[in-house]
């Protein structure tokens, strides 16, 4: 098996993966019987047909869709080992070629995770704490109101954050998640009686200018999650086995309790996150 490797902007990687034909052909073969034994002529029971006529039933692009199925896993694991990669995706597959008799040739595109640039974040949400104090008081207005005015939003310090960071976002992560947002946008005008063209009427939009807007909101969101990620590593901010058992034990019924036991990495992602931004908040206004 040989592979090569391209990287790309925002840590998107191209494995081309050439698999000898040795290492198809069994796989290959013992498909072959079994599309072979399925075929059913008229005059014929299914599967006993004469062989050079059921052959000619046989879809090869069935046959070759699963020989990929089967092959490719093991070789793909062996290609991320041999160039010691880490992605955070499935990987999309192209067969860029695959003849009979012939090695076959497949492209795994995928990412890794981005390199982020922390800036100095610390001083953009300190200053952001002090533009928030130095608020003039306006006389009538309610004092438990304006207290509540004092300190920044999650909103606001998310801003800030992402005011102070640098990120590449691998354009395959995006392109993944708006396609994503646009299925779900698909099923949901589709139970209120829209068709996505009626919606984006009533919208004064282009399926152009939502994508595009669409993307704008998946790289803001993906690179602050990349970066609280990063300024949680910085900051020493954890999340413990016992505060995920405790969100367990706590769930209001079962199928929340099964959610979060089923996705107990994710959820631990997202407290840590929280974590993180209850930190930032918490921390101390310092002169700028």
């Amino acid at each position: 098996m040989q592979t090569a490797l391209e990287r790309k902007p925002g840590n998107t990687i191209e494995l081309t993966i050439t698999l000898p034909w040795k290492t198809i052909e069994a796989s290959y073969q013992k498909i072959f019987e079994l599309l072979l034994a399925e075929v059913a002529l008229p005059g014929f029971r299914k599967g006993k047909a004469p062989r050079d006529l059921a052959s000619k039933q046989i879809d090869k692009s069935k046959v070759y869709e699963e020989v990929i199925k089967e092959v490719l896993p093991k070789a793909y694991a062996e290609a991320l080992q041999e160039h010691k990669l880490a992605p955070i995706m499935h990987p999309a597959i192209e067969v860029v070629s695959a003849d009979e008799g012939k090695d076959w040739k497949v492209k795994a595109t995928t990412c890794e995770k981005p390199t982020v640039t922390l800036k100095d974040y610390q001083k953009a949400i300190t200053t952001l704490k002090k533009d928030k104090k130095g608020k003039i008081w306006t006389p009538g207005k309610n004092e438990a109101a304006d207290k509540k005015e004092e300190g920044p939003t999650v909103g606001e310090v998310l801003d800030a954050i992402y005011s102070a960071i640098e990120v590449e976002i691998s354009t395959f992560l995006v392109d993944h998640e708006v396609n994503r947002m646009l299925s779900n946008l698909l099923s949901e005008t589709q139970k209120l009686g829209l068709t996505v063209e009626q919606y984006l009427q009533s919208q004064g939009k282009t399926a152009e200018s939502l994508r595009q807007e669409y993307a704008d909101e998946v790289k803001k969101n993906l690179s602050l999650e990349f970066a609280l990620e990063e300024i949680a590593d910085k900051e020493n901010v954890t999340v413990a086995d016992s505060e995920i058992d405790s969100m367990i034990k706590n769930a209001k019924t079962d199928e929340e309790r099964k959610a979060i036991e089923s996705r107990r990495y994710y959820v631990t992602s997202v407290l840590r996150r929280q974590k993180t931004i209850s930190k930032l908040l918490e921390t101390p206004t310092l002169s700028v």
